[in-house]
């Protein structure tokens, strides 16, 4: 479970209210199945709006591309609702919403409820006692109460019951204004759903308390080492000095995180999670008449009660620049943040979205023309963050080589500058639209972005304003150049908070002293009548779709290239690659060049041009290099496409050198390199490559810094001229039949007579693990984060089925052994994870790969606990067979579409297969049983030599205890970086 993602303003994601949709979008009322549904007229998702009786918002969309639903149950209550004194509250609840109620989760009810009350008490007391040595014993007894209760509760009973209806990501996020459960079903598996859910939020009982608790500590560690969760955190506290968004933290103080008190938590799920506060969101494969009655027979016994919204007094306006620093390990940066009207204000909302799309748009925006295609700065964006009550408008910057941090933002508030005085063209608003058209094509196919969209209007409007999210993309073209002027006078001036991200040590930091936690029971075995009587529901088959690569994909040629093509029956979208035998492998300077291109002017247009006009036609081009292979997309609307293909064709062949742009580009990958050693994902990266291939390995195969001085502007225009007569196939994904296609990219596309041939690849070979060995990497870093590596044999289709069902049954998930042993009984960690990874081609290898991030202070006992679970598998039918039966829901319910069909295929050649795998492992689940799980498990993982992969602060954890695991090996960043 985690904390909802800050997104910038993206379609359909704005609420808005007000006089635009006239007309073409109405409010509509209609009765269908015995229930009255209001709808929006020409509303592309089709989304009905019922409230039932009791106050339950119930918000539908049907799109039948794939047997399945995503669904999302939200309250409009998050931590602007937590009560001062216990902030991270609604976070908190968040977790036990997972932990079931007095029918699920529960062995005995009759027996656990009294240990329930009496943790309740024991919290109630600790959170009232101040004495450091009272509030010890306290928590021991709390710990030993909480070590009888668990007896009596089946943990991760409700993962069970998902995996085994077929769910897919099982979630859940609290933020400022919402707490949303998600879930993605078969559609088949309505009635079980539904009845779960119905149940889980009747009356939940907060069990298993204080290892969940220790798991919330663990996720505010992994805050703390987050250094751009710290800018977000600080910018939001000084832009808003009373209101919620600034001063309550939603995963919460580590002061409160210290302090919980249950029945407090008791009192906020009694006040804000009630029907006339929540929605049950849906958008997939159902008939909407039959899941309205369904939800109204489920949820009809929840009671309507009055809920008094967060309603703060107006912020003080801004009168000068507000300055913060937030010191850490990564690399610098700086935000400059506006605080500007809510989702409410309609017409600021619209003319906001449109400012953000004239600033940055990807292609043709101030920032994208004057400052990222000039390289003036490492990187620059701007965006909009929309909220109820306000929303924040950011502009954001990394310095290149000797740049610093206020020149940067000197050159970002010059483009505010430029919008302010109207020095852009009009026209650009008319390609804004067209390419938010575009988009919602794109989002329309995705059952997530309709339930997302449909739940965020429920938090900020009750879905009162959807008929404005509908009208969005349409009112966007009435905004004129004076009302977006207008506006950046009005709210983009010296009334802004500044963020520098300084790389240094931050003092600030409180961390969590773990607490002393005894192992808690997890009874594997258990199952309740409520499950039971869940996994008994009929449920009407799904049968499953093998794609059929002879059928299923069309093929042409082209002089010597081969054509793959799949008809997009659906709208007017195409997609077209050229797909290039030639990686980074072959050619370390290919990447180099691909990002080279965009920099580059032909004999008729300059690169700035190039970038308007594809904007202009809402058509976009990319070059992108993997090891073996170099691709290129030109996708857009149908109807340009004559243009965009033409116009990539004379980039391509007419690119010309530009020695100043170089310099640019080796300045600026010079300080991402730099700023990448000071990164803790891209060191993990790298130390794990490191593990798995040794000293020579992908990740640190790169240009030295010898060979990048020695390159010049016309060796990669050489390179990028070249890259059309290497061999590739082309794939067409559209509207168009084979032929029409095929002849539209044959008058477009030059080939060869015969292709060049490709320089010999670099190989690489993992390395065979002997004995234990520890790599290991300083980071100033409040966690551990430890990786087991392990290398086997090569890879055999025949184990694709074993394979599936092992890392299900035992690391891939939250009812998984792993998940449950390490985070649900011991709480050792807040992420953890274990599986056998398979190769992307034949004859290479399988790797095991197994993680747990937990505070320094638990390092042994993590490790010391998978290492157990390595050598020694525990046993659960009861487990193995929700993992079978979640297994085949999984495969039954995907559909393989679009030229997601063609890349299928490309994948099952390049492991030499010709037939789609999952037929394969679907017809072998059922007879699978534990024994082969077993057996695998220990010929594969048991007793083994590993490489540990850790990354810690040797300041926080012993070299010696290290040495316990095998030898230590401390490698240097320029080891792992290769420069």
């Amino acid at each position: 479970m985690s904390l909802k993602r800050v997104v910038l303003l993206c379609l359909l994601a704005c609420s808005l209210q007000g006089a635009f949709a006239q007309g073409k979008f109405q409010w509509k009322e209609a009765t269908s199945g015995g229930y009255t549904y209001k709808y929006v007229t020409n509303d592309p998702m089709k989304a009905r709006f019922y409230t039932l009786k009791n106050g339950l918002t119930v918000i539908l969309s049907v799109n039948k591309k794939e047997p399945r639903i995503q669904t999302l149950i939200g309250t409009r209550a998050g931590s602007n609702n937590d009560p001062k004194d216990h902030t991270g509250l609604a976070h908190y609840l968040e977790h036990l919403l997972f932990k079931g109620t007095e029918n699920f989760g529960s062995l005995d009810w009759s027996k656990e409820k009294p240990l329930i009350n009496e943790i309740s008490d024991l919290y109630d007391t600790y959170n009232k006692t101040t004495d450091p040595t009272a509030r010890k014993a306290v928590y021991h007894q709390i710990d030993s109460v909480s070590g009888v209760a668990a007896k009596y509760a089946i943990a991760n009973e409700y993962d069970k019951m998902m995996a085994g209806m077929g769910a897919q990501g099982t979630n859940a996020h609290t933020w400022v204004e919402e707490t949303i459960y998600e879930e993605d079903i078969p559609s088949n598996a309505i009635d079980k759903y539904l009845t779960v859910q119905a149940e889980r939020f009747r009356d939940p009982v907060f069990r298993l308390f204080h290892t969940e608790l220790e798991a919330v500590y663990e996720e505010k560690n992994r805050g703390l080492d987050n250094d751009g969760r710290k800018v977000y955190e600080t910018m939001l506290a000084a832009l808003f000095p009373t209101h919620n968004y600034g001063q309550q933290s939603t995963i919460g103080t580590v002061e409160h995180l210290k302090n919980p008190n249950l029945k407090v938590i008791r009192d906020f799920y009694n006040t804000y999670y009630v029907p006339n506060n929540m929605a049950v969101v849906m958008a997939g494969d159902f008939d909407p008449d039959y899941v309205i009655k369904t939800i109204d027979n489920q949820f009809g016994y929840m009671k309507s009660k009055p809920v008094k919204e967060y309603n703060p007094a107006p912020e003080a306006p801004i009168k000068a620049p507000i300055v913060k620093e937030v010191y850490g390990p990564d690399a610098e940066s700086i935000e400059i943040a506006f605080r500007t009207p809510g989702a409410l204000d309609t017409k600021a909302s619209l003319i906001q979205g449109v400012i953000s799309a004239i600033l940055q748009n990807g292609k043709a925006g101030l920032l994208d023309l004057n400052i990222n295609k000039q390289q003036k700065v490492l990187n620059a964006s701007a965006g909009a963050l929309s909220l109820k009550d306000y929303s924040v408008f950011t502009l954001s910057g990394k310095a290149k080589q000797g740049q610093t941090l206020d020149e940067v933002k000197n050159l970002l508030l010059g483009q505010l500058d430029i919008l302010k005085k109207g020095e852009f063209d009009e026209k650009l608003v008319k390609a804004i639209v067209n390419n938010y058209k575009l988009g919602e094509l794109q989002s329309l196919e995705k059952n997530g972005d309709r339930a997302n969209s449909m739940m965020d209007a429920f938090i900020k409007s009750k879905g009162k304003n959807w008929a404005f999210d509908v009208a969005y993309v349409d009112d966007m073209s009435t905004v004129t150049k004076k009302e977006i002027v207008d506006y950046a006078n009005k709210y983009f001036g010296n009334n802004y908070v500044i963020v520098y991200k300084r790389k240094g040590e931050d003092k600030d930091i409180q961390k969590v002293e773990k607490p002393a936690i005894t192992p808690v029971e997890v009874n594997r075995e258990a199952q309740s009548p409520f499950l039971i009587k869940i996994a008994e529901m009929p449920a009407t088959p799904v049968k499953p779709q093998w794609l059929d690569y002879q059928k299923d994909i069309q093929k042409s040629t082209i002089g010597n290239a081969e054509v793959m093509y799949v008809q997009n029956k659906d709208n007017s979208l195409f997609r077209l690659y050229y797909r290039f035998d030639v990686g980074s492998w072959n050619d370390k300077k290919l990447p180099l060049a691909a990002g080279y291109l965009q920099f580059l002017s032909t004999d008729k247009y300059t690169a700035e041009q190039i970038s308007k006009e594809f904007y202009n036609i809402a058509c976009s081009f990319n070059v992108s290099t993997s090891n073996d292979n170099t691709v290129v997309s030109i996708t857009g609307l149908q109807e340009n496409f004559d243009k965009a293909v033409a116009l990539f064709e004379h980039i391509i062949t007419n690119c010309k050198p530009n020695e100043e742009a170089l310099a640019a580009l080796k300045g600026r990958l010079l300080k991402g390199r730099a700023d990448n050693k000071l990164n803790k994902g891209a060191i993990m990266k790298g130390l794990n490559n490191y593990a798995i291939y040794g000293a020579k390995n992908p990740f640190n195969y790169q240009l030295s810094q010898r060979e990048l001085d020695a390159i010049t502007a016309t060796d990669l225009v050489n390179i990028l001229h070249t890259l059309p007569t290497y061999k590739h196939t082309i794939i067409y994904w559209g509207p168009k039949s084979l032929d029409e296609a095929t002849a539209d990219v044959k008058k477009l596309h030059t080939l060869p007579a015969t292709f060049t041939t490709a320089p010999a690849a670099t190989t690489f070979s993992k390395s065979t693990q002997d004995k234990n060995q520890v790599l290991f990497t300083n980071y100033d870093m409040v966690q551990t984060e430890v990786n087991w590596i392990r290398n086997d044999d090569a890879y055999d289709p025949a184990k694709t089925g074993i394979i599936s069902l092992f890392n299900s049954y035992f690391g891939g998930g939250m009812g998984s052994i792993v998940f449950q042993t390490i985070r649900e009984s011991k709480a050792l960690a807040y992420s953890t994870y274990a599986y056998y990874m398979s190769p992307d081609k034949k004859g290479e290898r399988y790797t095991t790969m197994a993680y747990v991030g937990s505070q320094a202070d638990k390092m042994n006992d993590a490790v010391t606990a998978m290492n157990e679970l390595l050598n020694d598998l525990p046993r659960s039918d009861k487990l193995l067979a929700t993992a079978k039966e979640g297994l085949k829901q999984d495969i039954e319910t995907e559909r393989i579409t679009n030229d997601g069909i063609i890349f299928s295929y490309i994948a099952a050649q390049k492991l030499g297969l010709n037939t789609d795998i999952r037929k394969q492992v679907y017809e072998s689940i059922d007879g699978m049983n534990f024994d082969q799980v077993k057996q695998f498990h220990d010929q594969y993982l048991a007793k083994k030599p590993y490489t540990y992969s850790i990354l810690a602060s040797e300041n926080k954890i012993s070299i010696d205890d290290l040495k316990k695991y095998g030898e230590v090996k401390k490698l240097s960043l320029e080891e792992i970086f290769g420069y």
